[in-house]
């Protein structure tokens, strides 16, 4: 049975001259348009699929992480990078003591960080500072501990997690209170999105592998009630 072509025809009166257009042609045209239309849709789409996923909020009922948590910091697994609190050079608040350190006011915000550290367990863990004035207060108040100060962690760019690893000891979690910057670099030393952690905010490392260590995720500093230990 022979196939039957089937021709559209548009016809069209300009200034009482009428001029068909057969539309056969164009159904090609318009094939090609819905291909390359799909393609241009799916190349976004393929990007958006294959970004790295978000560091994981550790907190708001995120029971399996905060189980992973205990679980690294029980086996001494851990590198918890922690952000100092509220620097006094960028804030109207009263300082606690010199401009390049902390507020007065986020005093009580390192104490109550470090009781939740004393609720994980201080045992087995090693805690360095870097030298800088809000971040020595900041161990101080957190932890009851300042060093000299470790000039890696605030120097880090691009070695973060290379000398985080260099200073972890097998067995023993390692808290490291550091910048912004630090933790940022971290994150893209995993081949994670960057972000901006808040004041006091913690960055959590599962290290039991040193060759293939793992983010587990972060914990504000305001954000701890809300972590679902049990």
């Amino acid at each position: 049975m022979p196939v039957r072509r089937l021709d559209v025809e548009l016809r069209l009166n300009l200034f009482g001259v009428t001029r068909t257009i057969v539309l056969r042609g164009f159904a090609r045209y318009r094939n090609v348009a819905v291909v390359l239309m799909s393609a241009l849709l799916a190349i976004p789409l393929a990007l958006y699929l294959m970004r790295p996923a978000a560091v994981p909020d550790l907190a708001h009922g995120n029971v399996a992480g905060a189980q992973a948590l205990l679980a690294g910091w029980a086996g001494g697994d851990m590198i918890v990078l922690v952000r100092h609190v509220e620097r006094c050079d960028h804030s109207s608040a009263a300082c606690l003591m010199g401009n390049d350190g902390i507020t007065d006011r986020s005093r009580d915000v390192a104490v109550a960080v470090g009781a939740q550290f004393e609720r994980l367990g201080l045992g087995k863990a090693d805690i360095y500072n870097s030298p800088m004035m809000r971040t020595a207060q900041t161990a101080g108040y957190m932890f009851n501990k300042v060093d000299a100060g470790d000039q890696w962690l605030v120097n880090c760019k691009g070695t973060m997690l290379r000398d985080a690893l260099a200073h972890k000891v097998a067995g023993r979690n390692l808290i490291l209170v550091t910048h912004s910057e630090c933790m940022t670099q971290l994150e893209k030393d995993l081949k994670l999105p960057s972000s901006v952690p808040g004041y006091g905010a913690s960055l959590f490392i599962n290290a039991h592998d040193p060759q293939a260590p793992r983010m587990l995720g972060f914990v504000e500093a305001s954000d701890w009630r809300s972590v679902a230990f049990k």
